[in-house]
């Protein structure tokens, strides 16, 4: 092997660069969409497996990659492109850090209303591509998802396709979009995306309350306060639930005296709590998914697992977190368990971060045959990522 691969500034591997405990061979990064589409084609002319990297603040999460050759290493890919403020529209490349991308669109009063964990490092494609968790803001805004508008990607064989705002090349057919958010890296690169921008509000405010009651939690989607958020946090089974609920824009302060009285306590502070938005641990991590209405439900069924608890029961979205893990087999047994109870309320258990192979991260997934006819038409080579997703994709 050369001192480069497909051209690109190529390095050996330490055992920094290990994804999910898997040590790739080398580290190439490259510096443009052309370059990306160099590298690829020489892994497969080589057979070379290939997972992408931004920040690496989620290379733990999902299962370890089945091989690993080539870690695709983003961080050079760190401009944005371009920031079409008057039509509040941003491109940037997938390296770009969500921290910085926010210094750039504030500066014009403007902002990507994504409540990213781990912001200063997370990168545009691995936001993308891990697909959320979405922060507390997306039961106004959307997640990232709702809000490209415009993507580029490199396939498994170094074609460079489009899609959305500024298309130039496509793959007939497919919202690619949609397809590579959430995709894990298992069907080609994400090289750059564009957003659709918000400006950013005039006032926020939060209101902080202790929550002896859920269903007041669920109840506020419907206030005449409009919050843009509601979230709770348990940070222990037997501890009390905290809610934080935000209104943003005209008038901040007396939209949140509104929902502080329709709370029936709590303070208003122009400040979040310190957990708002976090994942404050994530050796594991779990994200529950249900109807609001079962908010209850789960919260119960959460409490036998000892995990940490924070989310949004508007959205019907909680993650479990913690900073150490059980031994295999208990946990195993605590994700059997949690499933089968969340799912009898009509929602889901899917496992984002463990260390254990023997942990089931998904539990039944019915569009598994669909997912795999998508991988063997984008990578019928399994290079990309391969058995990082679903079901072995």
């Amino acid at each position: 092997m050369s001192d480069t691969i497909g051209g690109v500034t190529t390095r050996q591997a330490g055992p920094d660069d290990a994804v999910a405990g898997v040590r790739p061979r080398w580290v190439v990064l490259p510096e443009s969409v052309e370059e990306i589409a160099a590298v690829l084609r020489a892994c497969a002319e080589r057979d070379l497996a290939v997972v992408p990297a931004g920040g690496g603040t989620k290379l733990h999460w999902a299962p370890p990659p089945e091989r690993c050759d080539v870690l695709l290493d983003m961080c050079c890919m760190n401009e944005v492109l371009e920031h079409a403020a008057g039509d509040l529209v941003v491109r940037a490349q997938a390296g770009v850090t969500m921290g910085a991308l926010a210094g750039v669109l504030a500066g014009e009063g403007q902002e990507l209303a994504l409540d990213v964990p781990f912001a200063e490092d997370a990168t545009v494609g691995g936001t993308l591509a891990t697909g959320g968790p979405a922060g507390p803001r997306a039961f106004r805004y959307g997640t990232a998802r709702d809000l490209l508008i415009g993507i580029t990607v490199v396939l498994p064989d170094g074609t460079i396709a489009r899609s959305g705002g500024k298309v130039v090349k496509n793959v007939a057919g497919y919202d690619l979009g949609k397809l590579f958010t959430g995709s894990y890296g298992t069907l080609g690169v994400i090289a750059e995306a564009t957003f659709r921008l918000h400006p950013l509000p005039p006032g926020r405010r939060w209101v902080v309350a202790r929550l002896d009651d859920p269903a007041k939690a669920t109840g506020l989607a419907a206030s005449q306060a409009e919050p843009s958020a509601v979230e709770i946090d348990r940070p222990a089974p037997d501890a009390p639930i905290t809610l934080a609920a935000l209104v943003e824009g005209t008038a901040a302060a007396g939209r949140a005296a509104t929902l502080r009285d329709e709370i029936g306590a709590g303070e208003i502070t122009e400040e979040p709590p310190p957990w708002w938005g976090r994942i404050l641990a994530d050796e594991v991590l779990v994200e529950l998914r249900f109807p609001p209405a079962a908010t209850a439900a789960v919260l119960d069924a959460a409490g036998p697992t000892g995990m940490a608890l924070r989310g949004s029961p508007v959205r019907g979205r909680l993650l479990l977190e913690s900073a150490q893990a059980t031994e295999e087999g208990e946990l195993a047994a605590a994700v059997t368990r949690l499933r089968a109870e969340v799912e009898a309320a009509g929602g889901r258990v899917h496992v984002l971060a463990a260390p254990y192979a023997k942990v089931d991260r998904w539990g039944q997934v019915g569009s598994l045959p669909l997912m795999r006819r998508v991988k063997e038409r984008f990578d019928p080579g399994r290079r990309m990522s391969p058995g990082r997703y679903v079901g072995g994709v």
